[in-house]
């Protein structure tokens, strides 16, 4: 019996020797120091509780080693009431005055993390949090963690340009969204070229920063191809074997891309595979399996929460006329009607979402509900 567990010891010690030298791998390059951060935007978690912010300000991405790696037992359901209320109050404001970014599940400890601004506009704070579920909240401090940055060659000029309405910042969609693959973050957003629109695929640990992927889509609703308008939401997808990334647009084409095909100054045309109506702006997307089919989860600004049966997405054809009056053409969908109000979504385990939700009086709940 002594041997016996002199033998479990041992593995026990080489197994987290192992996680140790796997973790230190992973944080190659990093220091530690004060995260150089100007803005929070999209986030997305990668391997040993690595966080991603995409700093559009700064025209970069920062990889922050948060230490959050230990694994718990989740209670079911989740709901914190008035999280914008408990994350204002962290930074000393009101909820009306933070703007919630984005919201990434730590899958190893199924802490949910958000990125926040407190306060509007060019003086916004830039704040990273995290909720427990148990509904404790708490800052993630930014000084003296280990961290690393990569910086975009090729972003557009911090100036406001344009007239009118559509005067603005394009520096500020730089990075419209993030995801980490295998090895490496995925990065959607505008470049300083004619070919605005970019995909990239940034190596990790962070090393050199290529040019981004210029990218042309055929935008139904619109009756044209398109350079200039960025992706929105998208989430990596395996299509015929290989990876592939589904990309939602504003009025709201959905595109697939070979992620082999995003390469540093390369060009590529998208495949559009849908067209899910106009005036309409996609604000996140996941993806999921159930009862041997699988499912891509959309979240709107103006057209609820749409569930897309996505198993033949393979065979779909490609959209390359018009679609007017706000027809929808291409993959069918759901509305699913019981989720109203759903600002943010992620996946919370193989069988739950955690959803951010706006109540009818304003408030934004957090909730977590089985997948549909």
């Amino acid at each position: 019996m002594k041997h016996l567990l002199k033998h479990a010891s041992l593995s026990a010690v080489l197994a987290l020797i192992a996680i140790s030298a796997q973790g230190a791998q992973w944080q190659q390059g990093m220091a530690e120091g004060t995260v150089p951060i100007k803005s929070a935007g999209s986030v997305a978690f990668g391997p040993d509780g690595i966080l991603f912010v995409a700093d559009s300000k700064s025209a970069a991405i920062h990889a922050i080693a948060t230490g959050d790696v230990t694994s718990q037992e989740l209670p079911q359901p989740i709901r914190v009431a008035s999280v914008d209320r408990k994350l204002a109050a962290l930074v000393g404001v009101t909820s009306e005055e933070i703007l919630i970014q984005d919201m990434a599940v730590n899958p190893l400890s199924k802490n949910i993390y958000f990125s926040l601004s407190r306060g509007r506009g060019p003086d916004a704070v830039p704040v990273i949090a995290r909720v427990h579920s148990s509904g404790k909240a708490e800052l993630l401090d930014l000084r003296q963690v280990q961290h690393s940055t990569a910086t975009l060659p090729d972003a557009p000029a911090d100036a406001e340009v344009g007239e009118g309405r559509r005067r603005g910042n394009p520096r500020m969609e730089s990075i419209t969204d993030i995801a980490f693959l295998e090895d490496r973050v995925l990065v959607a957003g505008l470049a300083n070229e004619e070919f605005a629109s970019t995909l990239r695929g940034i190596p990790f640990p962070f090393r050199e920063v290529g040019k981004g992927t210029k990218v042309e889509i055929y935008h139904g609703a619109h009756g044209r191809f398109e350079t200039r308008s960025p992706v929105r939401t998208f989430v990596p997808f395996q299509i015929g074997g290989e990876p592939h990334l589904l990309a939602a647009y504003t009025c709201t084409p959905l595109v697939q891309f070979p992620i082999q095909s995003i390469q540093p100054g390369a060009q590529i045309v998208g495949k559009t595979v849908a067209e899910l109506g106009n005036r309409n702006r996609p604000l996140d997307m996941v993806v999921y399996n159930k009862d041997e089919h699988t499912y891509l989860l959309m979240a709107n600004s103006s057209r609820g929460i749409m569930k897309i049966p996505a198993n033949d997405i393979a065979s779909a054809s490609s959209i390359e006329s018009a679609v007017r009056g706000g027809a929808t053409e291409g993959l069918d969908y759901e509305t699913i009607e019981q989720w109203q109000g759903v600002d943010q979504l992620d996946l919370l385990d193989e069988r739950h979402a955690i959803l951010l939700v706006r109540a009818d009086n304003g408030p934004l709940h957090l909730e977590s509900r089985p997948l549909p």
